[in-house]
């Protein structure tokens, strides 16, 4: 199965996840669609957004539709790492036994993860880069496919900690859950409050997961729309010659590598989804704030100033759109 028929199948494919996952999941399609785009893209996803938005629900109804474990861990301040990946225990027999942590699941929910200290976060870093832990000297290895969705809350400070940037860079998206509308609102009422709950069905497995990701690797992408890309990457460094002006006045420290590579992954799910196997500049425009924003080490400035990190993706697209022979409109 290669080319068109790739892309056909994993479009039908994603439709049918997201379709499911709407029984449950009422008004966040950007969510959604950006959670199931980083999971073609065998990436991790962090989560900002008041108590309440469906965060939870979303995962664990993800994890059902493909028929795999689901666990929750409830970061707070006194955690410890052993309490995430897991220890060794001197058994009844005389020996060490290792016994796992809650990591070891497919859908890993890092619920609240910035209430945690920095040396507990740290504890799931190997786990989303390697897809492994060691524990006293030796590996325990992670079975595929796994994904960490972390949340935490953007008005609470008291009693949190600051994701550190190797952690942050670690995550494929920074999706943003808004509230929902009042039409949404009370459509989720009248869900939760009358009747039974809906409950969904199996659509996908494990192994279409993993065909999934190896088809997105063999998604093209012309000489044309890497470059693009890679130039909305370099125009985010403020000491680059093609920064852009809001790099320049807002932004510490620009995108990482790994910006680049997710990037380009993303765009070649996106095109999957509109049924070609070829990546376009405006998926890859599409993929710009999610990609960017948490990879933005924004100054003292842009806070004075109010300015997000969104706003200055913004202006590095059109920076980058102004310079481009054959520019998109955005």
């Amino acid at each position: 199965m290669k080319g068109l028929e790739a892309a056909e199948w994993f479009r039908k494919t994603w439709t049918s996840l997201r379709s499911e996952i709407g029984k449950v999941v009422v008004g966040q399609d950007d969510v959604v669609e950006g959670v199931l785009v980083a999971l073609a893209a065998n990436g991790h996803v962090l989560l900002e957004g008041m108590p309440g938005l469906g965060k939870t629900l979303l995962i664990r109804t993800m994890a059902q539709v493909v028929d795999l474990d689901f666990s929750r861990i409830q970061f707070t301040p006194d955690m410890m790492p052993a309490d995430v990946t897991g220890t060794n225990v001197f058994t009844q027999a005389g020996g060490f036994e290792f016994r796992r942590g809650p990591v070891f699941a497919h859908f890993v929910l890092a619920d609240e993860i910035n209430r945690a200290t920095p040396k507990t976060q740290s504890s799931l870093l190997e786990a989303m880069q390697e897809r492994q832990v060691t524990v006293g000297g030796k590996v325990h290895h992670l079975e595929e496919p796994f994904m960490v969705m972390a949340t935490q809350n953007p008005v609470e400070q008291e009693g949190t900690y600051p994701l550190p940037e190797a952690q942050l860079d670690r995550f494929f998206f920074k999706l943003l859950v808004p509230y929902p509308s009042k039409a949404v609102l009370a459509e989720v009422v009248n869900r939760t409050t009358q009747g039974e709950m809906a409950h969904v069905q199996r659509v996908a497995s494990a192994e279409d997961l993993i065909r999934a990701r190896l088809i997105t690797r063999e998604v093209s992408v012309s000489p044309e729309v890497l470059d693009y890309a890679l130039s909305i990457i370099v125009a985010s460094h403020p000491d680059s010659e093609s920064a852009a002006a809001m790099s320049k006045k807002y932004v510490r420290y620009g995108s990482s590598p790994r910006g680049a590579q997710a990037i380009i992954t993303a765009g070649k799910v996106f095109a999957m989804l509109e049924g070609r196997f070829n990546v376009s500049k405006e998926n890859v425009v599409k993929a710009a704030k999610p990609v960017l924003r948490h990879r933005l080490i924004m100054n003292y400035e842009s806070e004075a100033d109010g300015v997000t990190a969104d706003q200055v993706v913004d202006g590095i697209i059109e920076t980058v759109n102004a310079g481009d022979k054959d520019p998109i409109k955005v």
